[in-house]
């Protein structure tokens, strides 16, 4: 009989935050409150400069049912991406069966754990709506790194599809995911490797599904499985600051390492030609430069990390 058939799954959960002290509290509350607790919760404080590290302290002190806090402070910031390799590779080093991916301005439902573990699934999604009860999860149901023509590759999303939970079916497959609310079981890192350090932010958990696709995983959203978002999404950043810098070279990592043909992996360098040529009439030097510098070192990430754990 399977972990799963015994209902005797161990579940860890990996916390990444940064300076995001006033609502941290409300996401820990919210799996302390959960109907299935979880066996661990490992949460990685990306040195943050706020009052973060208190907060922390007291939950620790509180020690609270349901709430089994296992914090570490890092030296500097990891950035989203380091934060959820350093938590996955504790979370798997301590023999966890599933792991739970979630970031601080989120908020699960008291029953979205045990939703989850309903399903017999290796890799699972859980589905975010606004503090309004509005359907905002982006994950993509298409994402196209087939055809060189779909400048933005990712083509339809949960929300897009079908614009509410209720219209939704009980499982919708993905083509990526966030870690805001993924759940894997061990054996998905055990075969791909650990999330990319390397993205810092942005693109981190697109590059992990795609992996776990193409090793053979197939990644459901779970329409019951509710996770609230306490704040805005706000993708749309300035490409001229340091956060553009990061979506142009992240997507253009993407895309080199796994463009399903030449045309595709060419693309990157197409979109650094037109940004510096409207760069006059758009986005000026600034942005200019961030793309420049993107493409430079997205080819020095070409690589696929190896499928370690360490």
């Amino acid at each position: 009989m399977s972990a799963h058939e015994s209902g005797s799954e161990t579940v860890a959960v990996v916390v990444v935050t940064y300076n995001r002290a006033d609502l941290l509290p409300h996401m820990l509350d919210g799996l302390a409150a959960q109907t299935r607790a979880a066996e661990a919760i490992f949460v990685i404080d990306n040195a943050s400069s706020d009052h973060t590290r208190a907060v922390l302290t007291e939950q620790v002190a509180a020690a609270r049912p349901g709430l089994p806090l296992h914090v570490t402070h890092t030296a500097e910031n990891l950035g989203g991406a380091g934060g959820f390799h350093l938590g996955v590779q504790m979370a798997v080093a301590a023999g966890y069966d599933r792991i739970w991916l979630m970031d601080d301005d989120v908020v699960p439902a008291p029953d979205c754990l045990e939703t989850l573990l309903a399903q017999d699934e290796d890799c699972l999604m859980s589905v975010r709506e606004d503090t309004q009860g509005r359907l905002v999860e982006k994950a993509a149901t298409r994402f196209d790194l087939h055809n060189p023509l779909a400048i933005r590759p990712k083509k339809a999303t949960v929300e897009s599809d079908y614009g509410s939970r209720e219209q939704m079916p009980e499982l919708v497959e993905l083509h990526n995911v966030a870690f805001e609310g993924f759940m894997l079981r061990r054996r998905v890192v055990e075969t791909i490797g650990l999330p990319d350090p390397s993205y810092f932010i942005f693109y981190d958990d697109v590059d992990y599904a795609v992996r776990a696709r193409r090793a053979g995983f197939r990644i459901w959203a779970v329409r019951d499985a509710v996770l609230v978002r306490q704040l805005g999404f706000d993708q749309q950043h300035d490409l001229s600051g340091w956060k553009g810098y990061f979506m142009y070279r992240n997507l253009f990592v993407v895309h080199l390492r796994y463009g399903e043909n030449p045309l595709v992996r060419l693309k990157p360098w197409l979109v650094t030609a037109a940004v510096v040529l409207l760069s006059p009439l758009r986005g000026g030097r600034a942005e200019a430069r961030n793309v420049i510098r993107a493409m430079r070192d997205a080819r020095g990430m070409r690589r696929v990390p190896p499928p370690s754990v360490d």
